[in-house]
């Protein structure tokens, strides 16, 4: 009896480990990298003088610190790439420049020449 009950918590162990690996590793999809910056939409198609809104800013940290490795890093760069810069009437200087404006380094350009695969 006891090792059929051991047998039934480590095969839920196991099942557990399974289903929250791949979620913890997830990092972000394009559409939620998308919609994370969508603060930024009015600064990037009609820029100032005026800073960045804090939700864009935010919005940039918070795709940084979830892209935590290398193939995340690659596909949020090819997403903004894609996405963010081909956007009508969006302003590509003002684009590259929100790291430096909301002073969140990325490791990449938000530029449409960038090469992500250079990403680490």
């Amino acid at each position: 009896m006891a090792s059929s009950m051991l047998v039934k918590i480590t095969c839920m162990s196991m099942l557990c480990l399974v289903l929250v690996i791949p979620l913890s590793n997830a990092g972000m999809t394009c559409n939620e990298v998308t919609d994370t910056l969508y603060p930024c939409a009015g600064y990037a198609t009609t820029p100032g003088d005026d800073p960045p809104p804090a939700g864009c800013c935010g919005g940039l940290k918070d795709i940084k610190d979830k892209a935590t490795t290398t193939p995340e890093r690659q596909s949020v760069c090819e997403c903004l790439k894609t996405n963010v810069l081909r956007i009508p009437g969006v302003n590509p200087d003002t684009v590259a420049a929100l790291p430096e404006k909301c002073d969140v380094p990325l490791p990449y350009q938000i530029k449409a020449d960038f090469d992500c695969s250079t990403v680490n």
